[in-house]
């Protein structure tokens, strides 16, 4: 990526009333953000959505000289940039239409990691709810090194998730509502240098991007993307919490929440959820794990191996592109092996019923079987 690229990637958040879909879009349709400063008014009017007013946004080059004082910033603290085309953007975001185009992030890239969980909760979390997260990720840390634990590094049960990753030597990501200029809450800030070691902290805010409230509720939808799940420990009616759990649950993703008292403020939030069907209840880390369908699914739990003449052609490109990615959605299948995507949930079907493979959560796929590369 050049220099100039990224100068353009940078303002092309930036501007005004264009947001991840509408700025997606435009790179579809241009080829590249540059591409779309470029871009003759009139064609920009050809593409759908783009109407007078963001032609005329889009025209007035607005906000390069921030995206340019934003790269300084970036290579003066060396943050990494994931751009939402490439190869180190988190692969559960891509699959989020409104996945954020730039993330900034300080750390280590385990953001497509196997096993990742978001867990959430109330500011003004109890000792149990407390002590309850904290024995929920030190059991499932027990079992699975490799698990990620994602939260907002707010007060209350998001910190209790964060500190219990890190003393129970799990990676974890803090996914932050500003920029990375700042930090908030401060009281935060030895935690926040902690998981930058075993983790990352992580923004789609740019530098200079105050902690406005409303920044929250948006980064929301980035705790919710990044994982398989979201588990809510203790949460009122109404919240940042349950705003996570609701775009989780849009997402086709696991929603987990664990039960109170009918009297507990900050228990009626999980029990609504529960009570709806749109939670898990979650009393002990096998009930997570079985929820996750992490227990019978884990691939280094199977032994199976198949030589690959086993598969037809069709087969092969699929098991061959779950091999190297993990999880996938059909749509990135079909696009990655181009094989049409009707065909792409033929071959699932039959390949789940022959224990190959098994769907998860986010409406992506887990291979179970170990290709064997040679005869």
């Amino acid at each position: 990526m050049s220099h100039s690229e990224l100068i353009y990637r940078i303002a092309l958040t930036m501007l005004q009333d264009i947001g991840a879909i509408t700025a997606k879009k435009l790179i579809a349709y241009t080829g590249s953000a540059e591409a779309v400063f470029s871009e003759k008014r009139s064609n920009l009017l050809k593409i759908p959505g783009i109407g007078n007013h963001l032609a005329g946004v889009i025209s007035s080059r607005q906000n390069m000289a921030e995206a340019e004082k934003e790269v300084v910033f970036i290579q003066k603290n060396k943050l990494d940039v994931l751009y939402f085309l490439d190869d180190n953007y988190p692969e559960r975001l891509k699959n989020c239409l409104d996945g954020p185009v730039l993330l900034y992030m300080k750390g280590i890239n385990c953001l497509s990691s196997a096993k990742i969980l978001s867990v959430v909760g109330t500011r003004q979390a109890s000792e149990r709810g407390k002590l309850i997260c904290r024995e929920l990720i030190q059991n499932l840390g027990a079992r699975y090194k490799d698990l990620v634990i994602v939260s907002g590094l707010a007060y209350g049960i998001d910190i209790a998730a964060h500190k219990a990753a890190l003393e129970y030597d799990l990676k974890t990501v803090a996914v932050l509502g500003h920029g990375l200029r700042t930090l908030y809450p401060s009281a935060h800030r030895t935690y926040a240098g902690r998981i930058i070691s075993h983790g990352a902290l992580l923004t789609d805010f740019c530098s200079e991007t105050k902690p406005e409230r409303n920044n929250f509720i948006r980064r929301n939808r980035i705790i919710a993307g990044l994982s398989d799940g979201t588990l809510i420990v203790e949460s009122g009616c109404r919240g940042g919490a349950l705003i996570t759990a609701d775009i989780a649950f849009s997402y086709n993703r696991e929603v987990l929440a664990v039960p109170g008292r009918p009297s507990d403020t900050y228990s009626k939030g999980c029990n609504n959820m529960i009570k709806k069907n749109r939670a898990a209840l979650v009393e002990c880390s096998d009930d997570i794990e079985y929820a996750m369908n992490w227990e019978s699914n884990d691939p280094e739990n199977h032994a199976l191996q198949i030589q690959l003449q086993a598969f037809s052609d069709d087969e092969r490109k699929i098991v061959e592109a779950l091999y190297n990615n993990p999880r996938l959605i059909p749509e990135t299948i079909s696009t990655r092996t181009n094989i049409p995507i009707h065909r792409v949930l033929s071959l699932l079907i039959e390949m789940e019923l022959r224990d190959w493979l098994t769907p998860q959560p986010g409406n992506t796929y887990l291979l179970k079987v170990k290709p064997l590369l040679e005869p």
